[in-house]
């Protein structure tokens, strides 16, 4: 995909929320004001809230090479951090392409935000290019909790994810190193992983996995056979009922969906949803739902 190929989706409050609907001008560079210009490339360096770690060389050369043709066709977005120095807040990808290309100028784009905007702007615009790891991801949203004292349910706002997606999300990060790595090198994936966490084994069982390439139902009956806890969905008299957090988000979706309570009890490859409701009008709700459905 070319420089001048992206166009953002929409999620979230989106860049265009966070950072302001006015378009650049072109004006001095005074303080709290936006302003639009081309400086030196080594004026620019990596923003200290991006929530990204690893960068594929093959997509940068490439860009490098749609930038040599046609130059940078979008400014990258930055914050004055000193006198002749900029902190990137988004298009670090650009930035380094740029440099491969030889581009002694590049064009900027420069907003005074605070911290907390600056690692929302980040986020917001890797995961709209999905250029973002899950364990990325996850750092990136325990950053908002813990350092700017965001909820879960604001966190879902502004980036436009669901509420059990964060908490999945965010539960990764409790993984022992060796499944991370497998997580990171795409081995294994979050559905693949997240049955693991708490395990004693989990690494074990991570490299079996991976060597057997399992699917994800394959790999949530692996981690039920060794969890002290009864298989998923499983149904015990007078009991606990423990899900996998894969179900577990799904009927919340589902709830979501279509306002009343639904469960869902699973037994290997079957089982059941049910749906819970108060009131005839409540069920006729439902059953318009359905019938509108294609």
């Amino acid at each position: 995909m070319s420089e001048g190929d992206f166009k953002p989706k929409k999620l979230g409050r989106g860049l265009s929320a966070l950072l302001g609907e006015k378009p650049p001008q072109k004006v001095g560079l005074e303080k709290n004001v936006e302003t639009s210009s081309s400086v030196p490339i080594e004026f620019l360096e990596p923003g200290e809230f991006q929530p990204r770690t690893r960068f594929d060389e093959q997509e940068i050369k490439a860009l490098a090479a749609s930038i040599s043709e046609r130059g940078i066709l979008q400014p990258i977005l930055v914050r004055p951090k000193g006198e002749r120095s900029y902190e990137i807040i988004a298009g670090e990808r650009r930035w380094r392409a740029a440099q491969i290309a030889r581009l002694r100028e590049v064009p900027i784009l420069v907003k005074d935000l605070s911290n907390e905007v600056v690692l929302e702007a980040a986020l917001v615009e890797n995961i709209q290019r999905s250029d973002l790891g899950p364990l990325e991801e996850a750092a990136g949203y325990k950053r908002l909790l813990d350092e700017f004292g965001y909820t879960q349910d604001k966190l879902a706002k502004v980036i436009g994810k669901s509420r059990p997606h964060i908490a999945n999300t965010l539960r990764l990060v409790s993984l022992p190193a060796p499944v991370k790595i497998l997580l990171e090198e795409g081995k294994i994936t979050p559905g693949h992983a997240r049955p693991l966490i708490g395990l004693t084994n989990a690494a074990e069982l991570a490299r079996e996995i991976a060597n057997k390439g399992l699917s994800v139902r394959q790999a949530e009956a692996l981690a039920s056979k060794n969890s002290p806890t009864k298989p998923l969905g499983a149904v015990s008299r007078g009991k606990r009922v423990f899900k996998d957090s894969n179900t577990v988000a799904l009927e919340q979706s589902l709830t979501n969906l279509l306002g009343l309570k639904v469960s869902i009890a699973t037994n290997g490859e079957r089982g059941k949803i049910s749906v819970s409701f108060n009131s005839l009008e409540q069920l006729n709700s439902v059953l318009e739902r359905l019938n509108r459905a294609p």
